[in-house]
């Protein structure tokens, strides 16, 4: 399967080039020790601590108490590995789980005859220092112990020597049961049964029913994991490179966080292009012969429905000023009245990702530190005389499956808390998307009797909020449906036609444990009772206090949201990109690169962020694009499932990424120009116009005319929006021009409610037209160009900026501005005549 290369080990290397070879590897050492007779000690003893045989038979210097011995006895050793000292093993079943945390938990479950250690995480590693995957050889990676948990790795060895058999209990996914081949790997010279034990919750029950039905590794999930991590180490170690030659070393591209800050790179891009568009709607509050008092909007004008009760084109706030006169002077009645029952049923229970998404929403959490805090309550919090307790199942799944225990469980609570009225039918099943792994679970509480109140003074504040948030969603989902009756009300007034509508709630069902999430939360204006026919007059005070009585309200188009956490993980889920796994490291990750920053709860990408991703994207176009990325996950799902080749799903990402980089190196001075943007700044040494570049500390300005000429400067903070003549022609708000990392622009005074923008002149007629003026833009591949304000119209475009100096040969209205490495020059486009340029940059 892998190169593994044990430096504990004396150079020993061992090597398994695929699933079966792999699976025969670690299986045989289960059968040989299973057709001799264990021994606490063997040949194989000779250097582990002899204290701990001997403490075993020595018997205890004074009596215990018979509670306290009772209890001794029960108790199972429970070992860290990177605790000094030797584990007392000899003659048990050693038990190793990842963390600390766990095997204290786990321990509580297991007798006298267990041992349980923590390996702390991975034992093995790619080398940091080098690619460590040999392409030649089918991408076999070479893994190496990692140098920190080399003193973890020696006194597993030792207690595997001493133990009478080896259960590897990591996290039941594919990371974890990496884990258990790397030490399946390593622990091997001991020759003792090894199997493999996966449960979803740290509870007595689950730890027995994985007891009693152990197993062998699963190389598919192995190998799906190795094939991630391979794919990963190819992308960032051949990709980022190319980074460093045309940024700064340092920066790196990953192939799931690259295809992450290309969404939101490309949302900006949305943003920024956005037009908003005027929309006008009409409000009026309505009474009725006994006072009471509601608002409908206009829908209809003379039996033509409005489209989502919008007036919209050339005039619109006119015509709703006309029409709001109109309703004022206009008798009104209710023409129809219509009621119907409504359900609203409860969500799943959370997998990972809606985990995040809503401790977001609800909590402002972010992912990693959702993901953390539920990491704590999977793995035990302690109770007080219960000691260390698993409060939740495994937080890492896709899967909204509840298992049917857990289900009896939660309605027997509910009909008993609540009553039956609360509890459907039949149970509520749910089913995750394809290839999501069915054998986990949802994320739920391991006890329904464990409720948050009652947990409260155990647990710190954050890991009470979330547990509320996981025992509440869980419970929810399998509790009633919330009844409403809905109610809509049509009005005539005149040729125009009004609509109220609202609900009422009859049976709150789940919302009494969960409440209502934002998107169930509608408005629940109450309807007074209505009938058809029935006069109704304008109200004599507004519903809403400072409000008119006839409302009509201008409205702008707004662009799409940015991302906050919450959305883009939902992104990714919907694209198909990334894994419960992976989810809360992305963010983190491109916002550590200074990718992205926040800004109140939004994922901005900075310029940094958007220049990474245009070059990724144009240099690699499959590897960063967004459906091939989801086919690699489909891809690694088919590993796990048995129905892929993990070294032919590697091949199909290496060798478009190959070819990519291949052109790309020789590409890298082209790029480097593409990603320095020029500015409207002089250089006072050279004349030249500065150009922004990025480095460690942001960005900055330097000459282009580098080396010979090495002044640089820093970006100046942006200036105060100064006042200009004119009106938005969106809104017809003033206008201000505001200072950009690129220059100067115009922009409406209301920004960023109206987003208008347009860009600064520079004061030229253009030559082809005639009629419009000559602006700065910028092409596709971010090159700096201009061209004239009427195109499409007119196509006129130069790549050289014009200046406001007639010709002195022609005659011509400006001349262009040649920047070169032996300096600049002006230029006639219509003579083609070229004369020098003043220090000015004129």
């Amino acid at each position: 399967m892998a190169r593994s290369t044990s430096r504990t080990e004396g150079g020993a290397r061992g090597t398994a080039g695929s699933a079966a070879r792999a699976g025969r590897a670690t299986g045989a050492v289960a059968p040989r020790a299973r057709r001799r007779a264990p021994a606490a000690a063997s040949a194989a003893d000779a250097d582990a601590p002899a204290a701990a045989p001997r403490a075993a038979r020595r018997a205890p210097k004074r009596a215990a108490a018979p509670r306290a011995e009772a209890r001794r006895r029960a108790a199972p050793a429970v070992e860290e590995a990177t605790d000094g000292g030797a584990p007392s093993v000899a003659g048990k079943a050693l038990v190793i789980v990842e963390s600390p945390t766990k095997s204290k938990t786990l321990g509580k479950f297991l007798g006298r005859g267990f041992s349980v250690m923590a390996s702390n995480g991975h034992i093995m590693d790619l080398p940091k220092s080098k690619l460590g995957v040999d392409i030649e050889n089918d991408f076999e990676p070479e893994y190496e112990p990692i140098r920190s948990k080399n003193q973890a790795l020696a006194r597993l060895k030792a207690a595997a020597r001493a133990a009478e058999r080896i259960y590897l209990a990591p996290d039941p996914d594919r990371e974890g049961e990496a884990i258990a081949y790397h030490l399946a790997q390593a622990l091997k010279p001991a020759r003792k049964p090894m199997l493999r034990l996966t449960f979803n919750e740290i509870t007595e029950r689950a730890v027995k029913q994985a007891l009693a039905q152990p197993r062998e590794l699963d190389m598919n999930l192995v190998n799906a994991q190795q094939a991630r991590r391979v794919l990963d180490r190819l992308v960032g170690y051949k990709v980022s490179p190319l980074l460093w030659k045309v940024f700064y070393f340092g920066l790196s591209a990953g192939r799931v966080q690259s295809v992450a800050l290309r969404l939101l790179a490309e949302r900006e891009d949305e943003i920024e292009r956005f037009v908003p568009v005027e929309y006008w709607t009409l409000e009026a509050d309505f009474e009725t012969a006994r006072a009471e008092r509601f608002t409908a909007r206009l829908v209809r004008v003379a039996g033509e429905d409005l489209e989502q009760g919008q007036l919209r084109g050339e005039g619109a706030g006119a015509r709703a000023a006309e029409l709001a006169r109109e309703l004022e002077r206009s008798a009104a009645r209710v023409t129809g009245v219509q009621t119907a029952p409504r359900q609203v049923h409860p969500r799943p229970p959370f997998i990972t990702s809606t985990l995040q998404q809503t401790a977001f929403n609800r909590l402002g959490f972010t992912s990693q530190r959702t993901m953390k805090i539920a990491q704590q309550l999977y793995e035990g919090v302690t109770l007080g005389r219960e000691g260390s307790v698993g409060l939740i199942t495994y937080m890492r799944t896709d899967s909204p499956r509840l298992a049917g225990e857990a289900i009896a469980e939660m309605r027997a609570w509910l009909a008993a808390r609540l009553g039956a009225d609360y509890v459907p039918e039949s149970p509520r099943q749910f089913r995750g998307k394809k290839g999501a792994q069915e054998a986990h679970e949802a994320i739920r509480p391991t006890s329904v009797e464990r409720t948050p109140e009652a947990l409260r003074a155990h647990l710190t504040e954050e890991q009470w909020k979330l547990y509320d948030l996981i025992w509440k969603r869980a419970m929810a989902s399998q509790a009633a449906p919330a009844e409403y009756l809905a109610t809509t009300v049509e009005i005539e007034a005149g040729r125009l036609g009004m609509r109220a509508s609202g609900r009422v709630l009859k049976f709150p069902g789940f919302q009494k444990l969960y409440g209502m999430d934002e998107e169930d939360d509608a408005a629940e204006a109450r309807l007074p009772e209505l009938a058809a026919g029935e006069p109704l007059s304008l109200a004599r005070e507004a519903v809403v206090a400072e409000a008119g009585v006839v409302r009509p309200e201008q409205h702008f188009t707004q662009p799409p949201p940015r991302y906050t956490e919450a959305s883009l993980v939902k992104a990714l889920e919907e694209e198909n990109i990334g894994r419960p796994s992976t989810y809360a490291s992305i963010v983190g990750t491109i916002t550590a690169r200074q990718y992205v920053t926040r800004d109140r709860g939004r994922l901005v990408p900075t310029d940094l962020g958007r220049t990474v991703v245009r070059v990724l994207v144009e240099e690699f176009p499959d590897v960063f694009d967004v459906k091939f990325t989801a086919g690699m996950e489909d891809e690694l799902d088919g590993i796990e499932e048995g129905v892929q080749e993990w070294h032919r799903v590697v091949g199909d990402l290496w060798r478009p990424l190959s070819k990519d980089l291949a052109r790309a190196e020789k590409d890298v001075a082209r790029l480097r120009g593409l990603v320095q943007a020029p500015t409207d700044v002089v250089c006072p040494r050279s004349g030249h116009r500065l150009v922004r570049k990025f480095g460690r500390r942001g960005a900055f300005l330097a000459c282009p005319g580098y080396p010979e000429c090495k002044y640089t400067r820093p970006v100046e903070e942006q200036e105060m929006p100064q006042p200009v003549e004119g009106t938005c022609e969106t809104c017809g708000s003033a206008l201000v021009v505001r200072t950009g990392p690129y220059g100067r622009f115009i922009s409406c005074a209301r920004y960023p409610e109206c987003r208008y923008t347009r860009r600064v002149t520079l004061g030229i007629k253009c030559p082809k037209c005639g009629e419009g003026e000559i602006v700065e833009k910028r092409s596709k591949r971010g090159k700096v160009f201009f061209s004239c304000t009427r195109y499409p119209a007119c196509d006129f475009a130069a790549w050289d900026r014009p200046v406001a100096r007639p010709c002195p040969n022609c005659g011509a209205a400006f001349l262009v501005r040649k920047e070169t490495k032996k300096g600049a020059s002006l230029r006639c486009l219509t003579c083609r005549m070229s004369f020098p340029s003043d220090e000015s940059g004129a």
